[in-house]
C-alpha cells in the first residue's frame, strides 16, 4: 500500500541512504531502526511528503504521492517527535485546533471520552503547558482515535510515556493493524509482545 522506489536523501553533503526501497502492506507494522543520524526521521518526512528525495518518489496504492497528495493525506496520520501542541491551548482546543485543520467532525463527548482513554481525566481544560511531559504526549496520541486514518507514521511515539502509556500505545498499534490498518514508527526501544508481530527495517549510519 505504502511504498518507497529507490529514494535517495542527502544532509549536508552526507548521503543517508541511496536507492532504498520498502514496502509496507495493509495490516502491517514496520518497526523502522537505526542510530542516531541514520536518517530515520528524514525517511519519515519523506514518507509523508514533508521533504521530497533526491531521487526516486513515495507511492500510495500504486500512485505517487505528489500527484494525488489529497487522497494520501485523507488515509495518513503523522505524529512526529514532538508533541506538536500549542501550549496556552487546553488538550480540549487544542484536539479542536487540530480536527478542525484535518476537516474532521468530532463532538464533545468523543474529545472527553478519547481524553479519559488516555489518563487525562480532569485535565481537559488546563492549558497543556501546565501538565507533564508524558501528559504532553499523551494529549498528541490522542489524535490516533480522533481521525479515521489507514496510515500511522510514529516518530519516537514512546518519548516521556510510563509504562502504562507505552502498553497503551503499543496496544493501539496492534489493534490498528488488526483492523487492516498501517503502522511505520521509530523507537529507542524495542517493541515488546503488545505492539503484535511486526517487521524490523534497519537503517546503517553512514560516515
Amino acid at each position: 500500500m505504502l511504498e518507497a522506489c529507490r529514494v535517495t536523501c542527502s544532509k549536508r553533503d552526507r548521503v543517508l541512504f541511496e536507492g532504498l526501497s520498502l514496502n509496507v502492506n495493509a495490516g502491517e507494522l514496520l518497526y523502522l531502526r537505526g542510530p542516531n543520524g541514520a536518517g530515520k526521521t528524514s525517511l519519515l518526512r519523506i514518507l509523508i511528503g514533508l521533504s521530497a528525495p533526491d531521487d526516486g518518489c513515495v507511492k500510495f496504492a500504486g500512485k505517487d504521492i505528489k500527484q494525488y497528495s489529497n487522497d494520501y493525506y485523507r488515509q495518513l496520520l503523522y505524529l512526529g517527535h514532538k508533541s506538536g501542541t500549542n501550549g496556552s491551548l487546553s488538550a480540549l482546543d487544542n484536539l479542536g485546533f487540530w480536527l478542525a485543520q484535518h476537516n474532521v467532525q468530532q463532538n464533545q463527548e468523543t474529545l472527553y471520552d478519547t481524553l479519559a482513554k488516555v489518563g487525562l481525566v480532569g485535565l481537559e481544560d488546563v492549558p497543556v503547558r501546565y501538565l507533564s511531559a508524558g501528559q504532553q504526549r499523551r494529549v498528541a496520541l490522542s489524535r490516533l482515535w480522533l481521525k479515521p486514518a489507514r496510515v500511522w507514521i510514529l516518530d519516537e511515539p514512546f518519548t516521556a510515556l510510563d509504562v502504562k502509556g507505552v502498553a497503551m500505545l503499543e496496544s493501539a498499534m496492534n489493534d490498528h493493524v488488526s483492523n487492516g490498518g498501517l503502522v511505520i514508527t521509530t523507537s529507542h526501544q524495542l517493541l515488546s509482545q503488545d505492539a503484535g508481530e511486526h517487521r524490523v527495517f534497519d537503517l546503517e549510519y553512514r560516515f
